[in-house]
């Protein structure tokens, strides 16, 4: 049972795990990019996360040459583990080693399951990158780090997908996007966004519609922990000038994002809901100053605000069979 915050949402402090965490950022990155060039390009790049589980992050199934594969990093065993649909399973321990090292043994370890991929040796979104093959300054692996790493996504992972139920208008599953390390739920309003002056490949796909974005990262540069932020492209007016909650919620000028420190939820008398005011209000003042429809894009009364009597699963399903039983 977990009793207490400190159990529940883990201190995670940058500075104790900072090699830790770009060493494991390489890492995600190169299992990542076996998934985008195996994968059938979607939407705004939803082919790419990786998704939170019982164990650690997944690739979820990967189609390759009819068959599939998957591939999940397991920070309870703190192993990477490979497991195909013809019944094969390897896997690598995560220990302190290189990204080149792990690079070169991840692509044999594909090899001897009968897997060939070949994947851009750059990793993406960090200052100052180094080729995967050639990266022998990042090889730290902390395993209490990365456990308590995942603990939170799994905690955030459960409260997005909260969010994410109060949404019926086109919503992103909950992922965990490799590039920029961060775990993030996307809504929708339906409407073509203006395009980007001078926007990639890249940023057109992922913005190509109006979008209000949450997420959570461990921070660095600019934000020297773990935070939660929210943002909307484009920025509606007066947006950046709104008061959100709760109070310690803040503006940073230069990611254009609301941002809500780690520690402050982890500190709050209830996290839970702490967190929960912070992504309804965020999403609520931008959604309105945007002009969303929001009438036709929200559920009815799951507004930060709203109250509702619990009502247990076992009566949606009586509900649900009712009409069934009488047409059979």
């Amino acid at each position: 049972m977990i009793s207490t915050n400190e159990t529940a949402w883990p201190a995670l402090p940058l500075a104790e795990w900072q090699d830790t965490y770009e060493t494991l950022h390489m890492w995600t990155q190169i299992v990542g990019k076996v998934r985008l060039a195996l994968s059938p390009h979607f939407n705004h790049w939803w082919e790419v996360p990786l998704y939170v589980n019982a164990r650690g992050l997944t690739t979820s199934p990967i189609p390759y040459q009819g068959e599939t594969f998957e591939v999940q990093f397991d920070f309870i065993a703190h192993q990477l583990e490979v497991q195909t649909r013809w019944g094969q399973t390897r896997t690598m321990p995560l220990t302190p080693r290189s990204v080149a090292e792990f690079y070169t043994e991840f692509l044999s370890l594909l090899k001897t399951l009968g897997i060939e991929v070949k994947i851009w040796p750059m990793p993406v979104e960090i200052p100052n990158p180094i080729r995967f093959d050639e990266d022998r300054l990042h090889a730290s692996y902390d395993a209490e780090y990365a456990h308590r790493f995942w603990r939170i996504l799994v905690i955030v992972d459960t409260h997005f997908k909260e969010f994410r139920a109060r949404f019926i208008g086109k919503s992103s599953p909950v992922h965990f996007f490799w590039g920029s390390f961060d775990l993030a739920v996307s809504r929708f309003s339906g409407r073509p966004a203006p395009p980007r002056p001078g926007a990639d490949r890249v940023t057109r796909e992922a913005y190509s519609h109006e979008v209000s974005s949450a997420g959570f990262w461990p921070g660095g540069g600019d934000v020297p922990g773990a935070a939660f932020y929210s943002y909307f492209v484009p920025e509606p007016a007066g947006f950046s000038q709104s008061r959100i909650q709760p109070e310690k919620a803040f503006y940073h000028s230069k990611l254009h994002e609301y941002i809500l420190m780690y520690d402050d939820v982890r500190a709050s008398g209830s996290p839970a809901e702490y967190l929960l005011e912070f992504l309804q209000s965020a999403y609520e003042t931008g959604a309105s100053l945007a002009g969303w429809d929001r009438q036709a894009l929200e559920r009815t009364g799951q507004g930060a605000l709203a109250v509702e009597q619990p009502v247990s699963p076992e009566a949606d399903v009586r509900r649900a069979e009712a009409p069934m039983k009488q047409v059979a």
